[in-house]
């Protein structure tokens, strides 16, 4: 493979690109500086505990690992670092295009060039193809200088997103002994990430030197959980898209409603139950004379409904199993053959949902009509599809020092020697100057499905790091759900426009990131606070009183945890669309 004559060269920039290019990035006191702390905490576990055993089996050298604290050095602390030998480092875009990605590496970059100025830092060009086949070029300010906060991944750029086969993780290997790395980081979302847990294990099981780190860049925002609380690139989405929403809503003067494929899985809707609640809101709007309105359905929606997602499974097998495209509905269950065929012809060859949607919608909005059961305006819809509007957008502020501070973690973490490890940074709904830096085992956030939800059911398959779902129980989702009726029957005029750089606007964060409690890190430390004032309490000397009270305390708190961290057993709870 030939590299791209484009990747890695200076590129002309227009003026806001220009402006943008010379905003610098704001670092937390904890990575300021060439002193810094690494204090290492408890080993980590896994999200699941039924999954303990079967992670620990296949990462043998990467389980268990502590959780890792970056914190602001003292005068004379023992645990800082002050010498910083050079250090060898490769960084490769293994994700989809997402904002902030490019200063991933210019966070990594002057991270190393601080500790020592004769560190060297490799990118790969072409992706994960590139790091198999040994392309690389050296970073240097100069060829950074066009790229800072600047989005897409065209400095570097990415093919395939993937090392799963033998031979991919022996290139990788290869390349890596090749160019003596010291570290490898890879840049990139869910798959990305457990693809760098299992090169972090298998270059440890051969004693190759080169450590793996993983960072969350994804624009998807499903690399969520206790320690990761939003994804590099997040923000700016959730603006872009902003934007070119409330340009539509204003087209159609203007409302919306939003269904999440979280909510259709839960509550089991079949299709016609999702077509027969959309054709619901529409008459209900049309009997206070709105006939407009605004449809939000969430990406992956169609998979989400059972006897959609069986159906699309069938097929795939049947793919996989090379059976040619005109054999295939031949071939289908009944019930499949059935669901099949009500399709229209245009969507059997690609389901396109909101594609679907419509179409049905126009249907049984007909039929309706037809029955007397509807009596407004005749039904009519204009699709569009907001999938890659936002991949190459200039990040917002918070991507662009989110994604700089989580590139000098990286470089911290490799220069630690550490391995197996994901850069992250908890308490970001504050400003970046109260924000805890830190770095946690890619394992410690894996699990295996179960392919039962009943009592006892066994994790089947492989460990991975699995995208986290909407949390129907967070209070993000409960502001939507307390604001559903009046987005569905009210009119909303808000238009956030184009992303704001400075003024009041320019530090806004998405309601995800501001409503919740998320920071992790802080509550350990509440926590160990807590243990260590109860240690200071109950004493050699302390009465008897007071130890038993310790002890009755303790064991309350023991069985309560128990039961908490027991699998996830119970059905999940359903909730209605209305």
């Amino acid at each position: 493979m030939s590299m791209n004559a484009d990747l890695g060269k200076p590129r002309e920039l227009t003026g806001l690109q220009q402006r943008r290019s010379l905003y610098q990035p704001e670092l937390p006191p904890c990575l300021q500086g060439k002193a810094i702390k690494v204090e290492f905490g408890d080993s980590t576990m896994t999200i699941d505990p039924t999954c303990a055993n079967m992670v620990a089996q296949e990462f043998p050298h990467t389980f268990g690992q502590p959780l890792v604290h970056f914190l602001k050095a003292k005068k004379m602390d023992a645990q800082a670092n002050n010498e910083h030998p050079p250090i060898r480092i490769g960084v490769v875009f293994s994700g989809r295009q997402s904002p902030g990605g490019h200063n991933v590496i210019w966070g990594i970059y002057d991270a190393m060039k601080t500790q020592n100025s004769q560190s060297v830092l490799l990118g790969f060009t072409g992706g994960t193809e590139g790091l198999f086949a040994n392309q690389t070029l050296e970073i240097t300010d100069d060829l950074l200088s066009s790229y800072k906060n600047q989005g897409g991944f065209d400095f570097l750029g990415r093919t395939v997103d993937q090392i799963h086969t033998t031979e991919q993780v022996n290139a990788a290997m290869s390349t890596c002994c090749d160019l003596d790395l010291d570290g490898l980081v890879l840049i990139g979302g869910v798959t990305s990430n457990s693809d760098a847990a299992q090169l972090a294990e298998t270059f440890a099981n051969h004693n190759c030197k080169t450590k793996v780190v993983g960072v969350p860049v994804s624009l998807n925002g499903d690399l969520k959980n206790q320690f990761v609380e939003t994804t590099v690139g997040f923000d700016t989405v959730c603006k872009v898209n902003s934007q070119l929403i409330s340009n539509v809503c204003l087209d159609a003067i203007s409302a919306g409603k939003v269904i999440l494929g979280e909510e259709v899985a839960f509550s089991k809707l079949t299709l016609m139950e999702i077509v027969s609640k959309i054709c619901d809101g529409v008459q209900a709007r049309a009997a206070q004379e709105k006939y407009h309105g605004v449809l939000l359905i969430s990406e992956g929606l169609i998979e989400s409904i059972p006897e959609m997602y069986a159906l699309i499974q069938e097929i795939n097998i049947l793919h996989s199993n090379k059976v040619p495209e005109n054999k295939i509905p031949s071939q289908l269950s009944p019930w499949a053959t059935a669901l099949y065929n009500y399709l229209p012809p245009f969507i059997r060859r690609e389901i396109d949902t909101e594609q679907l949607l419509a179409h049905l919608v126009i249907e049984e909005m007909n039929k309706r009509t037809k029955e007397g059961k509807y009596k407004g305006r005749k039904f009519s819809s204009v699709c569009h599809f907001f999938g890659y509007q936002a991949r190459g957008s200039l990040p917002s502020n918070f991507d662009c020092d989110y994604a700089y501070v989580l590139g000098h973690i990286c470089m911290h973490i490799l220069a630690a020697g550490l391995n197996g490890y994901m850069a992250f940074a908890t308490n970001l709904k504050e400003p970046t100057s109260k924000w805890r830096c830190a770095a946690v085992p890619l394992t410690a956030m894996m699990s295996v499905k179960r392919h039962s939800r009943s009592p006892g059911a066994v994790p089947t398959g492989k460990p991975v790091i699995h995208p986290s779902p909407v949390d129907l129980q967070g209070k993000a989702y409960a502001v939507l759900r307390e604001k559903a009726r009046s987005f569905l029957l009210d009119d909303f005029y808000r238009t956030p426009g184009g992303i704001q750089f400075d003024g009041s606007g320019a530090d806004v964060k998405p309601i995800t990131l501001t409503v919740e409690d998320q920071d992790y890190l802080g509550d350990i430390e509440i926590l160990q606070e807590y243990m260590e004032k109860v240690k200071n309490i109950v004493k050699p000397g302390c009465s008897r009183e007071i130890l038993k009270a310790a002890i009755s305390s303790m064991s309350s708190v023991k069985d309560v945890l128990k039961v908490m961290s027991a699998p996830f057993d119970a059905e999940l709870p359903l909730f209605n669309l209305n």
